[in-house]
C-alpha cells in the first residue's frame, strides 16, 4: 500500500490502512461471539425445563382449539368460557406476534396482546354495526383474520422471494 504524502506522520501508520480492524468493531465480535456461546450452554444445560417452550406451546394450543370447539358446538361445559376466552386472545396475539419477529420478547409479547384486543374489539365493532352479532361468528372472525395475518408472515418468509436484478 502506498502512502498519500499529505497525512500527517501519525496518521500515516494508522492501523486501519493496513486493514486492520478498530477497536469498537473488535468488541462487538468479541461480544457477539460471548452471547452467541452464552445461549449455546443455555441449550445444553441437563436438567427438568430445558426444553419446556415446546411443551408450553403444544399445551397452549390444545387449550385454545378446545375452547374454540367448545364455543362453536355449544357446549355447556364450564371450561368453555376461559378456554374460549384463551383462543380469542391467543389467536391474534401469536399471528401478530409471528409477524413482530424482530423485537424483543417483551415488546413483542406487549404489542402482540394488545394487537390481540384491538382484533377482538374491531370484530365485535364490527358485527354489531350490521346487527349480525354471534359467538360462533366471532370466533370465525377472529380464526380467519388471524390466520390471513399468519399466512401472509408466512408469504413474506417464503425463501426465494429477493428480488432479481437485471442484467441490462
Amino acid at each position: 500500500m502506498t502512502t498519500d504524502t499529505t497525512l500527517s506522520h501519525i496518521e500515516a501508520r494508522h492501523p486501519a490502512l493496513q486493514g486492520a480492524k478498530s477497536p469498537m468493531q473488535t468488541l462487538r465480535i468479541k461480544a457477539r461471539i460471548k452471547t452467541d456461546s452464552s445461549q449455546d450452554a443455555e441449550r445444553a444445560r441437563p436438567g427438568p425445563g430445558r426444553d419446556l417452550t415446546p411443551l408450553l406451546a403444544g399445551a397452549a394450543t390444545a387449550v385454545g382449539v378446545i375452547g374454540a370447539v367448545l364455543a362453536l358446538v355449544d357446549s355447556g361445559s364450564p371450561l368453555r368460557g376461559p378456554f374460549t376466552l384463551f383462543f380469542l386472545l391467543a389467536a391474534p396475539a401469536g399471528a401478530i406476534a409471528a409477524a413482530l419477529r424482530g423485537l424483543e420478547p417483551f415488546g413483542r409479547t406487549v404489542a402482540a396482546v394488545a394487537g390481540a384486543v384491538v382484533v377482538n374489539m374491531l370484530v365485535t365493532q364490527g358485527m354489531l354495526a350490521v346487527h349480525r352479532w354471534s359467538v360462533r361468528g366471532g370466533i370465525v372472525a377472529v380464526t380467519a383474520i388471524s390466520a390471513v395475518i399468519l399466512l401472509l408472515v408466512l408469504v413474506r418468509r417464503m425463501p426465494g422471494r429477493t428480488k432479481r436484478r437485471r442484467t441490462d
